[in-house]
């Protein structure tokens, strides 16, 4: 039996969703001009390939961490310090004067904005299975709503001051932070036995958690899905732009309106749709559906000859994005609920892992391309979407016994 919470306790996780995707996407259009400021180089690319990386580090580090910890402390504590840490984080980004004070910044706020992890799990604590896939997807929604607002917030606020941004950032987790603590009831108490709810080092140890993932067999699959997901997706950030400019000599302006066109394609899709698509076709059926949808975009964009096509196919692109909140739901009825937080934390840190690893990756293989087909990247990532469908085929999809006995 879930427990009954106030229905603004969705409305805080989310919003705690969204600063974090704001928190990450509001120094991309000011990041090229705050380097130069600060290290006077001409050439700034290795210094926002170091603080990209950094942040995903640190986020693929601590989101286990947090994840398990909030299973044996409870939701609400952790939730309510990474939005304290990543309010003070905002306000320290504001002032450092150097270069290594701004990578220590982005290296806390890689690990402050871990606490995704807690959020999802503080959804699996109060929902009901028929609920899950619905409200991922809300989630999910709300990620790429801030990765919309970021950007614009930063542009906009980064033409009167560079470090302007990050104060706006610090004022609204410190609202979050306030809304947090007086609204936010505890979705899992913490643990009462003293043998298991004492922390001790171990239980720090971020690889711990992976170890565990490693050594079940229902876990492993899905974690590896989650890490083909996220690296499939983390080539869209890292080519849209060139691809473009090179395939359709787009501005800034045409750029920006396609992420933003895209964006709210995804966020629509992701807030209505995985819950009625589980619903008629169970989880497998829709996680491979949001693959062949994806799948059916990338080929009309890889030989796309005009503008508009882009934009004609970019709702079918968007239903691609219903299969993550499906196998979200799939993956909370593989743990019991006192592991839901280290699970999560587990899956989050796979997402940081490809967010460190495939950027490079795809970057490479697009200038191998570039000169004679830009848009040859795209069936790049349809290998990488085909590698999915033997895992997903392979799937138990049914609840495991321990899970039914707790």
């Amino acid at each position: 039996m879930k427990p009954s919470v106030p229905a603004t306790a969705l409305s805080v996780i989310f919003a705690t969703v969204v600063l974090d995707a704001v928190g990450i996407g509001l120094i991309f259009p000011i990041l090229p001009a705050l380097l130069r400021d600060v290290t006077h180089a001409a050439n700034v690319a290795p210094y926002i390939g170091i603080m990209t990386a950094l942040y995903a580090l640190m986020q693929f580090i601590f989101a286990p961490v947090l994840g398990a910890l909030s299973d044996r402390l409870g939701r609400r504590p952790v939730l309510l310090v990474s939005l304290a840490g990543a309010a003070v984080n905002y306000l320290f980004l504001a002032f450092a004067p150097s270069l290594w004070m701004l990578l220590l910044g982005r290296a806390i706020a890689g690990l402050t904005s871990a606490n995704v992890s807690v959020a999802t799990a503080y959804i699996s604590d109060i929902s009901a299975e028929k609920q899950r896939a619905r409200r991922f997807g809300l989630l999910n929604a709300m990620f790429g709503a801030g990765f919309i607002i970021g950007p614009v917030l930063g542009g906009a606020l980064g033409d009167y001051g560079l470090r302007l941004p990050f104060m706006a950032a610090a004022i609204l987790n410190t609202g979050n932070l306030l809304l947090t603590f007086l609204t936010l009831p505890e979705s899992r108490p913490p643990m009462r036995e003293p043998t298991r709810a004492k922390i001790d080092l171990a239980a720090l140890n971020p690889l711990r958690p992976l170890r565990w993932v490693f050594s079940q067999k229902t876990l492993l699959p899905i974690t590896v899905i989650f890490f083909t997901f996220s690296a499939a997706g983390e080539v869209y950030g890292v080519c849209w732009a060139l691809w473009g400019h090179d395939a359709f000599e787009w501005n800034g302006l045409w750029i920006g309106l396609s992420l933003g066109a895209f964006g709210v394609c995804q966020a629509l899709a992701q807030a209505f749709l995985p819950g009625p698509a589980v619903k008629l076709l169970g989880e497998r059926a829709t996680i491979l559906t949001g693959v062949a949808c994806a799948c059916l975009a990338l080929v009309v964009m890889a030989f796309a000859s005009r503008s508009w096509m882009i934009f004609a196919i970019m709702p079918v692109f968007a239903l691609g994005g219903i299969g993550a909140p499906a196998l979200q739901s799939l993956a909370t009825r593989q743990v019991a609920d006192d592991r839901q937080g280290q699970f999560q934390g587990v899956l989050a840190s796979s997402v940081s892992l490809a967010s460190v690893l495939c950027p490079l990756v795809f970057s490479s293989l697009y200038f191998v391309f570039r000169e004679h087909w830009p848009g040859a990247i795209w069936l790049s990532v349809i290998v990488v979407y085909a590698a999915l469908v033997p895992l997903v085929l392979g799937l138990d999809i049914r609840t495991p016994a321990s899970k039914l006995a707790s």
